[in-house]
């Protein structure tokens, strides 16, 4: 009786799958994907915006939510744009490139409220956020830095570019409207190179990096993660290629044996009073240069500093706040989770003639009270975490009770949650606003102001 249920239930299943139904939209959901109601249960539709009317396919069905592939939008949002971008629609890159840019700023903002919401402040609290302006840049050409994958076929003929949406497997890229333009139009170049190599399949994935030189001309460099040796032809191969594209082209053989293919200048990027931060290709970096610049920019202006501040940056990582924020005050002090990344902030203070900077490294999701480093007076603090957030830090920094803490978040979620300990512990919000370090897709970055 059961197992006839269940066949049962399983050709239903599939024969609904092949059908077309109709929806309305009615708003879209934290991933940007449009949400309607089909059979008295959410459908899940990529690709629809809302107050859309569309037509689409069952592709899967739960007890509580279905899925369909959208197939025609029969009435579209005033919001809707074409996609500058050939490959949307099947690259797992961006989300919302068919949303108008102003609008993706409202969704986000939005994303923002709504987990806030959810994290337990209440509705006059959350109509009340102070929110202020946006930072943001151009919504095209922004992405200085990225990693491209590279597969073969059986044939040994390559693909090159990035993942399908909820797939390993890669879509062939001609060209990238989110990367610098230096980068956006690679990826038929190294389509070419790769082909003609004699060792198929021994490259795993090619990291590209847009920067500077110090004299500030452009400079691209490729990190080839290079899974054999390399020989000599395949090597003349690449030395044209870099030579005529002028190129900076690095082997990355694992365990730390790097191979520089060509004369090799530091990757630096600058930031205002002509500060330089030094870092490697597998260093994190904020990859949207102008929104990092605004970014360190607006830190400096909502802390609003003082010569006798002494502040203490948690998750500093390379420096990038704490090395602006020292030229203004009497001290930093930076702490990180990772030695190298506190041996790189060191040096990067050296190389900017700033003595007032100390770095220390710290598990901040454990104990970090008792550290000689946490016994100064400081005035101000701020935290720029991973996705995971800094829940263990802040209920530490409470016992501090310093009057001014600046959170810089990465994931909405986390940000809610650590906000609502502060908030707990007696600060307020006093500024909040989007920071649109990844425009054309769901990320949403945040700073927040709060004040004991």
């Amino acid at each position: 009786m059961a197992n006839f249920f269940k066949a049962s239930d399983k050709k239903t299943t599939k024969a609904k799958s092949k059908s077309t139904i109709v929806v309305n939209i009615d708003k879209l959901d934290m991933n940007g994907c449009g949400v309607g109601h089909y059979q008295n249960k959410a459908i899940f539709i990529d690709g629809c915006l809302p107050q859309e009317n569309v037509e689409a396919r069952l592709i899967e069905q739960k007890n509580k939510f279905s899925r369909a592939k959208l197939l025609k939008v029969n009435v579209a949002s005033s919001n809707r744009v074409k996609a500058p971008c050939q490959h949307f629609n099947f690259c797992g890159g961006c989300d919302l490139q068919h949303l108008d840019y102003n609008e993706q700023l409202v969704f986000k903002q939005k994303k923002v409220t709504e987990l806030f919401s959810r994290s337990g402040m209440n509705n006059v609290t959350i109509s009340q956020l102070p929110w202020q302006e946006p930072i943001v840049s151009q919504p095209w050409h922004y992405r200085r830095k990225a990693r491209i994958g590279v597969q073969f076929d059986k044939k040994s003929q390559p693909t090159i570019g990035f993942r399908q949406k909820s797939t390993n497997q890669l879509v062939p890229i001609k060209s990238c409207t989110t990367l610098v333009k230096p980068l956006s139009d690679i990826f038929p170049i190294l389509q070419a190179l790769i082909a003609k190599l004699t060792i198929k399949k021994a490259i795993g994935h090619i990291e590209v990096i847009s920067t500077q030189t110090q004299s500030r001309e452009a400079l691209v460099t490729l990190v080839i993660r290079q899974l054999r040796v390399l020989n000599e032809q395949d090597r003349a191969l690449w030395q044209a290629c870099a030579k005529q594209h002028q190129w900076q082209v690095v082997f990355d053989f694992g365990a730390d044996n790097i191979e520089h293919l060509n004369s090799h200048q530091a990757l630096t990027y600058r930031l205002a009073n002509d500060i330089d931060i030094t870092f490697a290709s597998d260093d994190f970096i904020q990859v949207n240069q102008n929104v990092n610049e605004a970014m360190v920019e607006q830190a400096i202006d909502w802390l609003e500093l003082e010569a006798n501040d002494q502040l203490l940056d948690l998750f500093c990582g390379l420096g990038n706040f704490s090395l602006p924020i020292a030229q203004r005050i009497e001290k930093v002090v930076g702490v990180e989770g990772v030695q190298t990344m506190v041996d790189k902030a060191k040096a990067n203070a050296a190389k900017n003639q700033l003595s007032n900077c100390q770095f220390y490294q710290a598990d901040l999701n454990s104990a970090w009270l008792e550290h000689d480093w946490a016994k100064h007076n400081f005035t101000k603090v701020l935290l720029d975490p991973a996705r995971a957030g800094a829940e263990q830090a802040v209920l530490q920094l409470a016992k501090l009770a310093i009057s001014t803490i600046l959170y810089v978040s990465c994931d909405p979620a986390t940000l809610a949650r650590d906000s609502q300990l502060l908030l707990a512990q007696g600060y307020k919000i006093v500024k909040i606003a989007l920071i649109d370090m990844f425009s054309q897709t769901k990320h949403v970055e945040t700073m927040i102001l709060f004040s004991k």
